[in-house]
């Protein structure tokens, strides 16, 4: 075994031999510049260590010198960032690069390559390619950096870039704008036009995010799930636009049982198509898949001709659970349990009998005297349920609007509330709730902003 003292000598005469030998460096630790390291992590009170580093540096210079007058640039490079790594005197690196650059530039014929570049922009070509013009204009500037004929080219064709990524954010094209973008930063993260065109792509995302919520909020599943897709064009990640398609899949759910409950089977699995393939691992959709089969299954036993006395105890039997629906106020739910689904049967087996008509004209009042009920009780959920009740039965009347309107107050009203309380997960519901419902609602920008607030990470 080597005293400590014994062995830094050992590694200071094995780093000179390996100078001496040009190894100054390498990976498996044998380079003079690690063993000269290694000495002196053992004692840093000798000074023959320092004294070998820096031997090192001045031989790394030595020896890009020696490869550029090879023309072995990649070489040159790598000694010279060696040499820089250990200190070298910043003058001397210097000038050592300026002489490989304008090496460089002299054998890679940078004048050719800055005339593709020009042709490539007068034509258009900006990016998508190694010819087109700003990844030319880069490989010239990588090797004369202060050459202006190529720094006015690559300034031009960014502020071309950008202005088409404008004309992208007007068609609403935002991911394709996105790209265009982030492609300009990459090639410039200076560019004079970059914040504009940045704010520009903020400005028209919070457009489509606030679009895709009122869409939401008034049924309209088209463009809501338009929106949020352009949303996710651009920012792949958006968890807001990820939970809003996840949303309109729900939606689609919804039809989907509704159309069943009307025998209509044939866009009822439409909807489950769409509501599939926008919330695969939603548990709301795979309730609609069971309530739709349940539906196809009671039509087929409906489809059979009943005689009169069957039929019209099978009515008074569903209007019966229709009203004890009722009571509990399970207007929707549970899929073919709810007072609609049950209403609906009987319409079914007999559309054109009183009892099923009376019990049809009833419905709609009763649901919208629940809402009211439920909402002045402050028994949120419950008025939201008879609120989307009456949409389902009546999704055209003219109360309706304002009665999503005051529904969207009150959970704005309680999730602040509860906010204040300390329970931000159920204000960050709320604030879903608030948006599904009227995303102009009074109030909701301000609380949308607290709960924003309250979910961020603490600042360290």
């Amino acid at each position: 075994m080597l005293w400590p003292e014994t062995r830094v000598q050992a590694l200071l005469d094995q780093a000179g031999r390996a100078l001496a030998d040009g190894r100054l460096d390498a990976d498996d630790g044998t380079g003079a510049r690690q063993l000269y390291e290694a000495a002196q992590a053992l004692d840093t009170d000798r000074s023959e260590a320092v004294v070998g580093l820096r031997r090192v540096a001045q031989d790394a210079l030595r020896q890009a010198a020696v490869a550029l007058a090879g023309n072995r640039f990649e070489e040159a490079r790598d000694k010279l960032a060696l040499a820089r790594e250990l200190q070298v005197p910043r003058a001397q690196a210097d000038a050592l690069a300026a002489r490989l650059r304008a090496h460089e530039a002299e054998h890679a014929g940078l004048d050719g390559v800055l005339l593709a570049a020009t042709q490539a922009h007068a034509a258009g070509k900006l990016v998508g390619s190694d010819e087109a013009a700003l990844p030319l204009y880069q490989r010239v500037l990588a090797l004369q950096p202060t050459r202006l004929d190529a720094l006015e080219g690559r300034e031009d064709a960014l502020s071309d870039l950008l202005q088409e990524a404008g004309r992208r954010l007007a068609r609403n094209e935002l991911g394709q704008a996105s790209i265009l973008i982030s492609q300009a930063q990459a090639f410039d993260p200076g560019h004079v036009d970059l914040p504009q065109a940045q704010a520009a792509l903020t400005t028209a995302l919070e457009s489509q995010r606030r679009a895709a919520a009122r869409d939401m909020a008034r049924g309209r599943l088209a463009p809501a799930r338009a929106a949020y897709e352009a949303v996710l064009a651009a920012v792949p990640d958006d968890a807001g636009a990820r939970q809003g398609l996840e949303q309109v899949g729900v939606a689609h759910a919804a039809l989907a049982e509704r159309q069943a409950a009307d025998f209509h089977f044939g866009q009822a699995r439409r909807e489950l198509a769409e509501a599939r393939a926008l919330a695969p691992q939603s548990q709301r959709v795979a309730q609609a898949e069971q309530a739709v089969a349940r539906a196809e299954q009671a039509r087929g036993r409906l489809g059979t001709v009943l005689p009169a006395r069957e039929r019209d105890r099978r009515v008074q039997a569903l209007l019966a659970a229709m009203a004890d629906a009722e009571a509990k106020g399970h207007w929707l739910t549970p899929p073919g349990e709810s007072a609609y689904d049950k209403l609906r049967a009987a319409q079914a087996l007999a559309p054109e009998a009183a009892v099923v008509r009376q019990a049809s004209a009833r419905l709609l009042p009763a649901v919208r005297s629940c809402y009211e009920d439920e909402l002045r009780a402050n028994r949120i959920r419950r008025a939201q349920a008879c609120q989307q009740a009456w949409q389902t039965l009546q999704p055209r009347d003219a109360g309706l609007p304002d009665a999503k309107r005051r529904l969207a107050e009150k959970w704005i009203a309680v999730g602040s509330e509860r906010l204040g309380a300390g329970d931000v997960a159920f204000a960050a519901q709320a604030l879903e709730e608030a948006l599904r419902l009227d995303a102009t609602v009074v109030g909701l920008d301000d609380f949308r902003a607290r709960v924003r607030l309250a979910q961020a990470p603490p600042s360290r």
